[in-house]
């Protein structure tokens, strides 16, 4: 039996700084007139955090689990179910082709910038080429997360670090109702993965590193890599089974091999290619299949220019946005070859000497 380590977390609550905790929602004065009812709905909320009910609504697991008796979270297995279906739906010879652009820089109009970004007007390039191209197309953005009313997508928890068998596919971390660690939009960002042929990101550079709503997508995807398909396996999330399970040996699944993919980075100053590989890398490392040198870009749109007029910048570089455009094209053909099963990688046939 691997040890355990315990230490870090901190104690819970105690019921005062709850109390202050869980108020913070409601410091609009005019929920004042509902104390009464506000103080009911926290005592609910407080024995739910002091019972731990994560999944307050279950079933038994049933037939095809490793405990079919298992109380399995409703929440969770609509998710699982609506993934199966998207995998058949992918898998299906006369099913459209489709293509998932994600917008990952954080800036809108509906929020305090005030101001689309040039990402969005990129990937809205990117998704015109292929809607020409009779691929249908879904336009995932991110940005929403800074506009929309309590979306999220909650950070990763870090389960693969304890043992792989313990990131449930998909992952089970969230919803978390005792902790409020609700509205977590990777339940249908999940299946717009999984349906999808083609995937184009489209990003900027903050810092020297991705933007962090597409970082957030990031670390929630690392269950489509290797993750556990049957939380009962592990009883939930008991470490010491997860454990067991990975030294007696997992295979590692990859639940989005097979899938093309193109990446368009853009900056102003610093940091494109570093994020372009880092991306490349980790598409790579999932088993998606890359659709050529043309759909690996960084480029600097503005290159140490002001920002104010960044997208006047943006009108005058007919170069770049054809380029948008070409990452789209390779994407495209490449989605064409993976639907009639020629896109695959030369090295696709050798097993690796240490799967993780």
């Amino acid at each position: 039996m691997i040890p355990i380590r315990k230490g870090q977390a901190p104690a819970m609550l105690d019921r005062q700084a709850f109390h202050e905790r869980f108020m913070q929602s409601f410091y609009d004065p005019a929920f004042d007139a509902e104390k009464p009812a506000i103080a009911r709905l926290e005592a609910i909320a407080w024995d739910a955090y002091q019972q731990g009910r994560k999944a307050p609504r279950t079933q038994p697991a049933g037939p095809g689990h490793a405990d079919p008796t298992y109380a399995l979270s409703d929440e969770w297995r609509a998710t699982r179910d609506a993934l199966r279906a998207a995998q058949a739906e992918w898998a299906r010879p006369g099913s459209p082709s489709r293509a998932l652009v994600v917008c990952c820089a954080s800036r809108n109009d509906g929020s305090c910038p005030g101001e689309m970004s040039k990402t969005f007007r990129l990937a809205r390039m990117a998704g015109e080429v292929l809607q020409q191209a009779s691929i249908e197309v879904e336009l995932l953005d991110l940005s929403r997360l800074t506009s929309d009313y309590d979306r999220h997508i909650h950070p990763c928890k870090g389960c693969a670090s304890t043992a792989m068998p313990l990131c449930h596919w998909p992952c089970s971390c969230y919803p978390n109702h005792d902790l409020r660690q609700t509205g977590d939009w990777m339940a249908e960002i999940y299946e717009s993965w999984v349906r999808a042929h083609g995937v184009l990101l489209v990003t900027p550079v903050y810092w020297y590193q991705a933007a962090s709503p597409l970082k957030l997508m990031m670390d929630r995807l690392v269950c489509a890599d290797g993750g556990n398909p049957d939380p009962t396996s592990t009883h939930g999330k008991k470490p010491e089974e997860a454990k067991a399970l990975e030294m007696a040996g997992w295979d590692y699944p990859k639940h989005l091999a097979g899938r093309a993919y193109g990446v368009f980075v853009h900056g102003d100053v610093a940091g494109v290619e570093p994020v372009r590989r880092a991306l490349c890398d980790w598409l790579d490392w999932m088993g998606l299949v890359d659709a050529g040198f043309q759909a690996r870009l960084d480029r600097y749109i503005g290159y140490w220019q002001p920002y104010a007029d960044s997208h006047e910048t943006l009108d005058r570089d007919t170069a770049v946005q054809e380029e948008m455009r070409n990452v789209a094209r390779a994407l495209a053909v490449a989605i064409g070859e993976q639907r009639a099963g020629r896109l695959r990688p030369p090295d696709a046939g050798l097993s690796r000497p240490r799967p993780k």
